[in-house]
């Protein structure tokens, strides 16, 4: 069984560890930028920054077994502040007509937007090569954990929640939107701007152009990826909308990946949101799939999740026992639970 809880500082040498094998924008190798964000997060899982609309959560996934942190998934609060607004390019069709020749073309037309109040953001999902499409679906699992803790906490999130997905990438890393603007544009390279603007999105209001952009003009290739999904981010596409996610005509400006929506409220997990109070018995037979999460006063800790089979009745839930000593329950605890479907 594998454990999903909240990140610690200890945690930093398995980050590097999986930062070094992947080095992906949502886990940067990068040890400076990999304390900040499990600094953060500590301190937003600890209720120690004020404004909850200012916290980031990161959640891993461990292997208990073997003592090895194998994936993180992320909730952002709020993505998109006065300080550092959601930045985003609306995708549009423009049609023009020329009767003295009859011409008529149809245009893909990106005009830049910005939203200073933003959405809850899930991303960061991030998963170590050799436990992908195993039969403990570690990837789902890290994807699911953030709509439990969302639905557990409900006040401290926006009534929209975002989620960026990556489009198909050059064979070197390289964006194909981002050299066809973005680099005409700063000058700097899609990495150098997607680090730059984790602190500083000043550089992009002041230097991409305010005006619509044609993709027309773009190279063929450029225009063929403009909002679609790579295939490695395929299954979350397919997981997205099955649980009410839908495509809202926004790409990102670096990358043209498209952005995924929802209503909190309107998400089936999140629907099917329940707790209950921790049986005595230990579950020995078959039950519904479940992802059963439980929050702790405890500094260490203070969240933790695992999927397993769960039995709910009217006097309670009845787990295995496994999930009852990796979760450190008790008879009576009060638990969360979302369904594993």
């Amino acid at each position: 069984m594998l454990l999903l809880r909240d990140v610690q500082r200890s945690d930093l040498p398995g980050l590097r560890r999986l930062a070094a094998v992947l080095n992906t924008m949502n886990l940067p190798n990068d040890e400076e930028a990999l304390e900040a964000i499990i600094d953060k997060s500590v301190k937003s899982f600890a209720g120690r920054i004020r404004n909850p609309l200012e916290r980031e959560y990161l959640f891993v996934l461990e292997d208990v077994r073997n003592e090895l942190i194998i994936g993180t998934s992320m909730i952002i609060a709020q993505h998109g502040t006065r300080e550092a607004p959601h930045i985003f390019f609306e995708v549009s069709e423009r049609e023009h007509y020329s009767a003295s020749i009859d011409k008529h073309f149809k245009h893909k037309v990106l005009s830049i937007g910005y939203n200073y109040d933003g959405p809850t953001e899930i991303g960061g999902l991030v998963v170590d090569p050799p436990y992908r499409s195993t039969e403990y679906k570690p990837g789902k699992q890290l994807s699911y954990v953030r709509f439990l803790f969302i639905a557990m906490h409900r006040k401290l999130f926006r009534d929209r929640v975002l989620a960026e997905l990556l489009p198909p990438l050059m064979p070197d890393g390289r964006s194909h939107l981002w050299e066809s603007v973005g680099a005409k544009f700063t000058g700097l390279t899609y990495q150098e701007a997607d680090l730059l603007s984790r602190k500083n999105k000043e550089f992009i209001k002041e230097l991409f152009p305010s005006t619509d952009i044609y993709a027309t003009l773009f190279p063929k290739k450029s225009q063929e990826v403009l909002g679609e999904v790579g295939p490695e981010t395929r299954g979350v596409q397919r997981m997205l909308e099955r649980i009410g996610f839908r495509y809202v005509e926004r790409i990102d400006p670096f990358d043209g990946g498209p952005h995924f929506e929802a209503n909190v409220d309107d998400v089936t997990l999140i629907r099917k949101f329940r707790t209950a109070r921790v049986l005595d018995e230990d579950l020995e037979l078959d039950a519904d799939d479940m992802l059963v999460g439980i929050n702790r006063d405890s500094p260490r800790n203070r969240f933790r999740a695992v999927r397993c089979n769960v039995r709910v009745d009217a006097r309670g839930a009845m787990l295995p026992k496994t999930a009852k000593e990796l979760l450190d329950l008790e008879a009576g605890d009060k638990v969360s639970l979302i369904p594993f479907e």
